[in-house]
Formats: structure tokens, C-alpha cells, sequence
């Protein structure tokens, strides 16, 4: 009753948040620079969200993220100017490849753990783009020219559906028998826990919604090229999620809009936007060295706040 309690509240205050968007965009009150940094913003959500289940929830480290938006980028991209698909049904094909990516990359790479797994993850990123770099079909290096398909409809159903999905995961057994992992992987193998199931499991989820991410991502532009997947991409989507706390899904939605408001109104000054960015960064790790948020939730700052000031009479 309490967690249906809570989904409720949840999707009334998206509904309200969505409808209220929508409607300055509808009246003109927000241009076309605020819708775009406000759907810039949802599919940085996506990414940090999904990495979050794979990093915060499952304790992979993980540098292959940007290698499953290209994935979805790409595929998505095909099916809409190749094949003349539908933009809804070419978003769901572009997760299910990146998914299919992840159980690629995850089944042999997640017996590694630590460095060895991030160096992997990293390598496969990799291979991905100079892929894509070299096919002439998709455009090569020059790029592929996509039509603009994306909107705030489109950007909050899909950004609404992955927090829904990864919190409900995350509150479920298999949820907690990944955070068994994150603690301590060799204690959750003797327990009886399929350890390399798990990992895989979420390597392949948080993968889907990258993909999903991607067709958003590659439909918001009009071309998309190899080189706006590189490493430096994945290492973005992991600040988001280390800057808002390793295992708070909050923390990252939190860093993510604070990051990429940073970087959005930052853009007309190139050569001290890094700067600045990075001194955001150091600041913030320097006073919360775990995170904005370190592993609480929302929810739980509610309880806290909402908690009698004396306490229970029954608490010892």
C-alpha cells in the first residue's frame, strides 16, 4: 500500500511537471534554446539512471556507456532514414540493440571486476565508434544527417518509463541481490546468489535505456557523427552519477541537471567553460566527498525532515 502510495505521488508530480512544460511550450513562453537544453537535460537523465543501476546499484565500473548510445543512436537513425519506420517503433529497436550490445559485452567482460572491467567496457566503447567510423553507409566520419524527430512528449514518456523501470528493479529481490554484489561479491556467490546473472542482467537493462537514450539523442540533432561518442562522452554520463553519490538514483538526477545547466550556459565561453566545470566538480568533491546526495534518496530526507524532533518514546 505504501509503495503504491508512492508511485502515485510520483506520477502525479511528473504528470504536473510534463503538462506544465509543455504548456510554455505550446504558449511560446519558452524558445527553442530552453526546450532543447530541457530535452538535453531528460536524455542525460536517461544515461545517468541507467549507469546508476550498473555503477551505483550494481558497483560495475563501467566506461562503455557512450558506446551503447551510439549503438542506439545509429540503429535508430537507420530505421528511421533507411528504412522510413516510426519514430516510436525505431526508439524501441535502438534499445533492444543496445541491449543485445550489453549481453555482447557483458557475459564475457563481467567475470572481470574493477580496472579490468572498466579497461574492457572502455575498449568495447571503442570498437563501437570506429565501427561506425568506418561504414560509409552510415555516413563514415562525415556523419549522418538524421531529421529532427525528438520532442518533450517523446523525452518525458521514455525519461518517465526508465526512472519507473530502475527503481522498481532496484526495490525488487533482483534489485537487492544486486546490491548484494555491490557489497560484497564473493559473501553474495556464497549465499546461493547468481552473481554473474545479476551483473549481466543490469549491464543489459541499463544498456536498453542507453540505447533508448541514443535514439533520442541521434532524433534532437540533425547529424550525428562518431566523434560525439568518444570516451570523453562516457566519462560525462560517470561524473553525473559519482557527482551525485554512487547508489542515489536522486543524487544523479540531481547532478545531471546541475551539470548540464553548468555546461549549457557555459557553451558561449570555450575556453573557460572546462575551467569553470571542473572547478564545480572539485568543489563539490572536496565538501561532499561522497556525492551530493552520497547513497540517500529523496524519500529519505522526507523521512527524516518529516520525523518528530524527540523522537519515538519507544525508540531505545
Amino acid at each position: 500500500m505504501k509503495k503504491s502510495k508512492q508511485f502515485w505521488v510520483f506520477a502525479v508530480l511528473a504528470i504536473a511537471i510534463y503538462a506544465a512544460v509543455q504548456f510554455m511550450i505550446s504558449g511560446g513562453f519558452l524558445n527553442n534554446f530552453y526546450s532543447n537544453t530541457l530535452i538535453f537535460m531528460g536524455i542525460n537523465i536517461m544515461l545517468a539512471v541507467s549507469l546508476h543501476l550498473v555503477i551505483g546499484i550494481t558497483g560495475q565500473f563501467s566506461l562503455g556507456h557512450a558506446g551503447f548510445l551510439a549503438v542506439g543512436a545509429y540503429v535508430s537513425a537507420i530505421m528511421t532514414m533507411k528504412l522510413d519506420l516510426p519514430f516510436f517503433a525505431a526508439i524501441l529497436i535502438a534499445g533492444i540493440a543496445a541491449a543485445l550490445a550489453g549481453l555482447v559485452v557483458g557475459i564475457p567482460s563481467l567475470r572481470l571486476r574493477g580496472d579490468y572491467l572498466a579497461i574492457a567496457t572502455l575498449g568495447f566503447a571503442e570498437i563501437i565508434r570506429i565501427i561506425f567510423l568506418n561504414i560509409d553507409y552510415v555516413g563514415g566520419a562525415a556523419g549522418m544527417q538524421v531529421t529532427h524527430l525528438t520532442t518533450w512528449t517523446y523525452t518525458f514518456i521514455c525519461l518517465f518509463v526508465t526512472i519507473l523501470v530502475i527503481v522498481n528493479f532496484t526495490n525488487s529481490r533482483h534489485g537487492r541481490a544486486c546490491i548484494a554484489v555491490r557489497e560484497n561479491e564473493i559473501a553474495a556467490d556464497a549465499m546461493g546468489i547468481n552473481t554473474t546473472y545479476y551483473k549481466v542482467l543490469a549491464f543489459a537493462i541499463g544498456s536498453f535505456f542507453a540505447g533508448v537514450a541514443g535514439a533520442l539523442y541521434a532524433h534532437n540533432f540533425y547529424i550525428i557523427q562518431p566523434a560525439n561518442f568518444g570516451f570523453l562522452k562516457s566519462i560525462d554520463i560517470l561524473i553525473y552519477v559519482v557527482l551525485g553519490g554512487l547508489g542515489s538514483l536522486s543524487g544523479a538526477i540531481v547532478a545531471t541537471i546541475l551539470l548540464t545547466v553548468v555546461s549549457t550556459f557555459l557553451q558561449d565561453f570555450p575556453e573557460t567553460r572546462m575551467i569553470i566545470y571542473s572547478l564545480v566538480l572539485i568543489i563539490v568533491m572536496l565538501y561532499r566527498p561522497k556525492g551530493l546526495m552520497g547513497k540517500m534518496e529523496f524519500t529519505d530526507y522526507l523521512k527524516l525532515w518529516m520525523r518528530p524532533k524527540g523522537g519515538s518514546q519507544h525508540e531505545q
